[in-house]
């Protein structure tokens, strides 16, 4: 029986292959060689009675006692029960150098793939860089990088990841008509001018500026279809992608904040000596190092998949308890002012705002857990954080329902609205698997479905805030 009339089988090993094949040190004869000897060990192990999946995880831990991308394998992925079977005996230190055939010499790897392609990664920053600055010298409407930032930016991020993951044409076709879509939407639509929301110094209209937010959710979405090497419709790759944003936005995080002190410093320096550098750093440097910092915060995040795996459970430990007392103090904050109909609309979106960084800790919360631990304190404080969430989120559906009775349909309370709605129904399904998780009714990775299965309806929405809501609200 060949590994074709296995589909599960087949399923575990491609997995297992395109994660290796991430690795630079491997080439294909490389890669035929350790899947060759993978299922050789596979078919041993099923003649005494395993089971394929059985026989595949025994395998891939005896292969990686010779071989220590294959350690490295099970202990990134996102599988926790490949950890759980396959590490454990001891560092391997030794076991790279005793994967590779007596007296071989590897081949240097070339240019572009050394160090992870950074030299990749940072040509595509500056092409980013590059991009917003040839469009500020360009085009004179100042609304023109509020619609466009996604759309001068992450088509360079498409660009790795398809440098990286090597994804089919027909999955980069399909995220290209987004971009197409979007962009035509963006550009082709007569937005009215002021909306009394003044944003770096310009004033756009509502349904522009609404639009431009959700272009950037929706593409960054569909990005992933080429971070998923196509594979969009797995689980598995969902969950992935869900993790890279999250290390993603850490890594971007952290980088803005010491670009920011930098450039301070920077202009506080030259000053220092009778030269005014703010107009350079201004103009060149700070819109040149957002796009570029795209790149290499996900540059970061695949370079140094070890380190941040470690941050990871430390991150979500240390701000789901804030976010827990967070919610439990805006309840009794709506408690106490319960006339939420007179808050300013602001407020409102402050709210949902809120709402839509817990969820986003939830689930890179979920995405850094091992699935096979048992429920502890943690998942409890979770599902406390959760419920609250919840709460707050209905307090905030009810203000929101009560404005557009008294004052009226608008773009904005639409929006609002819409992303409330499915907020809760993400909330309220999430809070019955988890509290089914604490109680032993159903396993973790259903949690982890739901999320990942959830994702194109953020895809959707977006759309449509896009390229419904301009004409409908009369692009005002």
């Amino acid at each position: 029986m060949g590994i074709d009339d296995r589909p599960d089988l087949d399923v575990l090993v491609r997995s297992w292959r395109r994660w290796l094949e991430r690795r630079e040190a491997l080439d294909a004869h490389d890669l035929d060689e350790l899947e060759s000897h993978l299922l050789d060990r596979v078919d041993e192990l099923r003649a005494v009675g395993l089971h394929d999946d059985e026989a595949f995880l025994v395998a891939v831990k005896r292969l990686g006692a010779v071989d220590e991308l294959s350690r490295e394998y099970a202990r990134v992925h996102s599988e926790r029960l490949w950890t759980q079977l396959v590490l454990g005996d001891g560092d391997g230190s030794a076991s790279g150098a005793a994967s590779a055939p007596p007296g071989a010499a590897r081949a240097p790897l070339p240019f572009a793939r050394r160090a992870h392609g950074l030299a990749v990664a940072l040509g595509l920053g500056v092409g980013a860089g590059l991009a917003v600055k040839v469009a500020d010298l360009l085009t004179a409407e100042p609304t023109f990088f509020i619609r466009n930032a996604a759309l001068l930016v992450l088509p360079f991020l498409v660009a790795w990841f398809a440098w990286k993951h090597r994804p089919p044409a027909g999955a980069l076709a399909i995220v290209a008509g987004a971009f197409a879509l979007a962009g035509v939407a963006l550009n082709a639509y007569p937005f009215a001018a002021g909306a009394g929301t003044q944003l770096f110094a310009s004033e756009p209209s509502m349904t522009e500026l609404l639009a431009a937010v959700h272009a950037v959710v929706a593409l960054w979405l569909v990005s992933g279809i080429a971070y998923a090497a196509g594979a969009w419709r797995s689980d598995a790759a969902r969950m992935d992608f869900v993790r890279f944003s999250g290390e993603w936005a850490v890594y971007y995080l952290l980088i803005a904040l010491g670009g920011g002190a930098l450039s301070m410093l920077t202009v506080a320096v030259f000053g220092s000596i009778g030269v005014d550098v703010m107009t350079f750093v201004a103009d060149w440097v700070l819109p040149c190092g957002a796009a570029g910092a795209v790149l290499v915060a996900a540059w970061l995040v695949e370079a140094k998949q070890r380190a941040i795996e470690n941050i990871a459970p430390v991150l979500t430990k240390v701000f789901t308890p804030i976010f827990a007392l967070m919610m439990l103090a805006l309840i009794v904050a709506a408690l106490l002012q319960w006339n939420l109909v007179d808050a300013s609309r602001d407020l409102l979106i402050a709210f949902d705002l809120v709402l839509v960084v817990v969820l986003g800790l939830l689930v890179y919360a979920y995405s850094a857990r091992d699935p096979l631990l048992p429920p502890g304190w943690f998942d409890r404080l979770q599902f406390v954080m959760l419920a609250s969430a919840l709460v707050v989120d209905l307090v905030v559906l009810v203000a929101m329902i009560a404005r557009i009775g008294e004052f009226g349909p608008s773009a904005n309370k639409a929006a609002s609205l819409g992303l409330n709605l499915i907020l809760l129904a993400n909330l309220a399904w999430a809070a019955w698997l988890h509290l089914g998780f604490l109680r032993r009714r159903n396993a973790f990775d259903r949690l982890e479905r739901w999320q990942t299965a959830y994702l194109p309806v953020y895809v959707g929405w977006s759309a449509i805030v896009v390229i419904v809501f301009p004409p409908l609200f009369g692009f005002a």
